[in-house]
């Protein structure tokens, strides 16, 4: 469980990141808030931050609940190839938004696994199948 700890963290710690690119990209195009329209440097880096939190209600509760239904190991290695594919996904958005899909597949597919393989662990579980 304490590697489920630490890819909590670092995910957390991503998303800070990211609101500090919003609000450094503000800062340097005079966005103030509450505006979130403008230049579209700025409007990438905020849909950045706002998919990845968006994404977030759904990873979080997914990674720990595979980790206590499946395995922790697992859950947390599955979770830093989120986390990547979140920085990859960065990447591509702010330098062309196009190029966004495959880093954003990436990420999609960790949550549909950690969702799945913790409603087949927790099934297994109820009718007392081995795992």
């Amino acid at each position: 469980m304490e590697a489920l700890a630490i890819v909590t963290s670092l995910a957390l710690i991503q998303i800070v990141f990211f609101s500090f690119q919003v609000g450094a990209s503000r800062q340097k195009h005079g966005i103030s808030a509450p505006k979130t329209v403008g230049e579209d440097a700025f409007e990438r880096e905020f849909r950045v931050h706002q998919n990845t939190v968006e994404q977030f209600v759904v990873f979080m509760p997914a990674l720990w609940l595979f980790g206590y239904f499946v395995n922790p190991n697992w859950a947390a290695g599955i979770g830093v190839v989120f986390i990547v594919s979140r920085f990859m996904y960065r990447s591509a958005y702010t330098g062309d938004p196009a190029k966004r899909g495959m880093p954003f597949t990436i990420g999609l597919l960790c949550m549909a696994v950690l969702v799945l393989g913790t409603i087949i662990g927790v099934t297994m579980s109820l009718f007392g199948l081995p795992g």
